[in-house]
């Protein structure tokens, strides 16, 4: 998990120094680590409950009266708004266009600092909203208008992958909690969504197995045997024809389904929901749906 020094989570959540550190000590909802420079560090959670704390607080409620719902109740509360909340964080334009300008002109320097200095002053979650989905979605869409080449494409979705597999290992290691499986059908290799799907479910205190592209359903189905998983995620980007997905779903309902309920996002997915949605397959159209499932498995 991210963590960050007093000025810079200060700047995140809109809070002074000064009153950071007076709900610090009265109310004791955040503990901070010591650098080893002695310096205190603020993580995700932290910046999140602050945030949710200043909404309140900026709608009339007293800090006193949400501080004794206690940290962990509170960070509920926050997460629960989140996924009721219709719109997200609206994409940063301007330094999509500087990366995207970066990539054309080959400036692997350059594209990197930027990328590294966006990440480095807000929350990653906030992060994967603002730029980094929706730079995969503009890459996506200048390499097929050929203005980018398969490598450049290929250079950039796997920055974006490092970003979030770096995340992921950030986080808290969990002993309770939901099991989630989370894979890519064989024949799809874009495995990005996959990878958010990841991140959002094990930052929400869920277990994740993380087994990557090209799986094979019956090796999915062996490995939900031993693992006895609370939920299987899917990803399929790749367009495939009807009879390919009728036979992905007759591998699914007879070796998978019987063991754990099965959701699927991706672009392959919500272009045959009729057909998945027939077997109870759930099939999921944006992150706040993910979102919702998984805040109803940890709760």
């Amino acid at each position: 998990m991210q963590l960050y020094r007093i000025h810079r989570f200060s700047r995140l959540t809109g809070l002074s120094t000064h009153l950071i550190r007076a709900w610090e000590r009265r109310y004791g909802l955040v503990t901070p680590v010591r650098g080893a420079n002695r310096y205190r560090l603020y993580n995700d959670e932290d910046v999140r409950l602050f945030r949710y704390l200043k909404a309140k607080s900026d709608e009339g409620m007293s800090i006193g009266e949400l501080a004794k719902i206690g940290r962990q109740q509170l960070l509920e509360q926050a997460h629960r708004e989140l996924v009721e909340t219709p719109v997200g964080p609206p994409p940063s334009e301007r330094l999509i266009a500087d990366l995207s300008q970066a990539l054309q002109e080959h400036d692997r320097v350059g594209f990197e600092r930027k990328l590294n200095g966006a990440l480095a002053v807000i929350p990653f979650e906030e992060a994967l909203h603002r730029f980094l989905l929706p730079l995969q979605e503009h890459i996506g869409q200048l390499w097929h208008d050929e203005k980018l080449g398969v490598a450049q494409e290929h250079y950039a979705s796997n920055q974006i992958k490092q970003k979030i597999f770096s995340a992921i290992n950030q986080l808290r290691m969990v002993e309770e909690g939901p099991r989630i499986i989370v894979a890519c059908p064989s024949q799809e290799w874009h495995e990005i969504s996959a990878l958010t799907a990841g991140y959002l479910c094990a930052s929400r205190g869920c277990r994740v197995h993380y087994l990557g592209a090209n799986l094979p359903i019956p090796e999915l189905a062996k490995f939900c045997k031993h693992i006895q998983p609370a939920y299987v995620l899917l990803s399929m980007t790749v367009d495939r024809s009807q009879d390919e997905i009728k036979n992905i779903i007759r591998e699914l309902v007879t070796q998978v389904c019987p063991i754990a309920p099965v959701g699927i996002g991706g672009y392959s997915a919500q272009t045959h929901a009729d057909l998945l949605l027939e077997e109870k397959i759930a099939v999921f159209s944006d992150l706040k749906v993910l979102d919702a499932l998984v805040l109803s498995l940890t709760h």
